[in-house]
């Protein structure tokens, strides 16, 4: 019978990231929903005269809004990658050393191809977690600029017209709408993704992956230079 093992926590995630990342969460599931409802409008039955109703204008403005706050969470967190602990910080999320590429072909092992039970134990996330964010972090600038490209036209603020030559690079506003909602799906992919594994994660290895991002607490096997078990 193995023996029993002991854990100590670590405070992995500082407040600023948890709050970043629960704004940015709350920001792309409002930015999905309406995008989605601006791109697909349904059928509104109602007695009422159209001209009395905003539905549409209120969900654009909501869309809008979100965006602003979206804009202004990223550009917080590219700060904390300057400002924050190891865990967040920017060199965490390129491909710059070999233990970075090496635990990326053991996250491929054991959580995707499952033909490696060998333990995996970073204290903050894996290096493809890493790189997907990395990933996910373009993905927003392009959503940033040609969302704010397309609300140029209707904008009076000289916030949406500094974006407004993007536009013509896509040959028409209506090709560049396409490729923005296209890449909205890109987003509803990764979060499937990303809970998926965040859960498994924390079913498997039982560390904390998920309440760490409330709490800020992870929790590592205990080794004799770490002092007693909290």
């Amino acid at each position: 019978m193995d023996a029993p093992r002991t854990y100590v926590r670590v405070y992995v995630w500082e407040l600023p990231v948890r709050i970043f990342h629960w704004l940015n969460a709350l920001c792309i599931a409002v930015l999905c929903v309406t995008g989605y409802l601006i791109a697909h409008p349904p059928a509104l039955v109602t007695s009422r005269e159209a001209g009395d109703l905003y539905t549409f204008g209120v969900i654009r403005f909501i869309h809008f809004a979100a965006a602003y706050v979206f804009v202004g969470v990223l550009l917080l967190r590219l700060y904390w990658a300057f400002a924050g602990n190891r865990f967040a910080r920017w060199n965490n999320f390129l491909p710059l050393t070999r233990r970075q590429l090496q635990e990326t072909l053991d996250v491929a092992k054991i959580e995707v191809l499952q033909v490696s039970d060998r333990p995996l134990e970073p204290l903050g996330h894996n290096a493809v977690a890493y790189f997907s964010y990395t990933a996910m972090f373009l993905l927003a600038l392009f959503q940033i600029v040609s969302g704010f490209a397309l609300y140029a036209g209707a904008s009076g603020s000289w916030f949406p017209r500094l974006f407004a030559w993007v536009t013509p690079l896509f040959g028409s506003e209506y090709r560049l709408r396409t490729f923005h909602s296209a890449a909205m799906w890109l987003f509803v992919a990764f979060i499937l993704m990303h809970v998926y594994l965040s859960c498994y994660e924390d079913y498997v290895d039982g560390r904390g992956a998920i309440s760490s991002m409330i709490g800020g607490w992870k929790f590592k096997e205990r080794k004799k230079d770490d002092g007693p078990a909290r």
